[in-house]
């Protein structure tokens, strides 16, 4: 078993896991699975009230990553200021696209989810469904905001509803 960049990231460092978003790795463990001794990031989601073991040479394979650079940040700020792309494939197609876009933990993708659903006062209603990808995308581009930006999530939500206010004003 070779031992593929396994410590690009150290205890009590943020990092994003492509299906649960923004975590903290409280530590590096070892512990003995099926005769085999693994080496665990050990990775907490505050909020969702999770912890998470990564062995630690499959972290980056699995796409793990750390937290986006402020140029990314700004990148995705200016994603949300675009046009919405709303395509005409039915729904539940559309669907799909979108929760492997959340799911795939690159932050202009969620970016482009957020943007793309996000619906003002006087637009229609968002389905029930519609509303659940809406909320997800968001809450994981609020928390890797809030995370790069080293403020709260109430904060960096304001700052996503300000650029998302300002395409409608626009």
């Amino acid at each position: 078993m070779t031992k593929s960049k396994k410590l690009d990231f150290r205890p009590n460092e943020y990092v994003v896991y492509p299906a649960h978003g923004v975590g903290q790795i409280t530590s590096v463990e070892k512990q003995e699975v099926a005769g085999i001794e693994l080496e665990l990031f050990v990775i907490t989601f505050e909020k969702d009230k999770m912890t998470l073991r990564v062995p630690t040479n499959k972290a980056t394979e699995i796409g793990m990553r750390a937290l986006s650079s402020p140029d990314v940040i700004a990148h995705a700020m200016k994603t949300l200021k675009g046009k919405a792309k709303v395509k005409k494939a039915m729904w539940s197609r559309r669907a799909q696209e979108y929760e492997q876009k959340i799911n795939s933990g690159d932050l202009i993708a969620i970016a482009e989810v957020v943007r793309d659903l996000h619906r003002t006062d006087d637009q229609r209603e968002q389905s029930y469904s519609e509303r659940q990808l809406y909320e997800a995308a968001l809450e994981r581009l609020t928390r890797e905001v809030a995370a790069v930006s080293g403020g709260d999530e109430i904060a960096a939500a304001k700052e996503v509803d300000d650029v998302l206010s300002s395409r409608i004003a626009a």
